[in-house]
């Protein structure tokens, strides 16, 4: 009986291994927040209503993108943001544009504030290529008189921020390449809006 049993357990303790097969590999998190750096500009009279950030196709995944010299797109598994880049990149732009100092409010959507000037955007881009981090977004802004009826379209465009990294740089460099590119790109739709007002 005991002859048995031992002739057994290298079976046994085959088919129960409870070591991984693959190493463990930490996630990366961070955070997306171009924070606008100077002094405010000069205010307009008016409040600026911005509405929820769009993404477009491959902007709601939370990994950090690179794009290859063939145009294969890698979205790496354990490398990413804190949340996905169009929440992190719209409540960014919500602070940048308060910060700014240029409106009398900067408000979201579902407030009771009537304003003149609505910013729509979506994130086009955020991502690192061959010649370094890029983001990208496009805008439009419309104006409604004293807050109420119709709106009329002021403007429509898009802004594009670069900053320079190497593709195969270590995640927190481009993490914080493609925050830099990204701040580039809020402060061209600042200076875009501004002109337009």
């Amino acid at each position: 009986m005991n002859r048995r049993l031992l002739l057994g357990l290298p079976l046994l303790a085959a088919g129960c291994s409870v070591l991984p097969d693959r190493p463990f590999i930490e996630s990366q998190r961070f955070t997306l927040s171009p924070r606008r750096e100077g002094p405010p500009g000069a205010r307009t009279r008016h409040a600026l209503l911005l509405r929820t950030m769009r993404a477009a196709p491959g902007m709601e995944q939370r990994g950090l993108r690179r794009v290859r010299t063939e145009g294969r797109v890698d979205v790496a598994p354990y490398e990413e943001w804190l949340a996905p880049p169009t929440e992190l990149a719209e409540l960014a732009l919500r602070q940048w544009l308060v910060a700014s100092g240029r409106f009398t409010a900067v408000t979201a959507p579902g407030s009771r504030l009537a304003t003149f000037l609505v910013l729509e955007t979506e994130l086009i881009a955020l991502e690192m290529g061959v010649d370094g981090a890029r983001a990208s977004l496009s805008a439009l802004l419309l104006g409604q008189a004293g807050g109420l009826g119709d709106a009329r379209v002021l403007g429509q465009t898009i802004v594009e921020g670069r900053s320079p990294a190497a593709l195969e740089a270590d995640a927190p460099q481009r993490a914080a390449a493609m925050q830099a590119a990204l701040g580039q790109a809020f402060a061209r739709l600042e200076s875009w809006i501004v002109s337009l007002v």
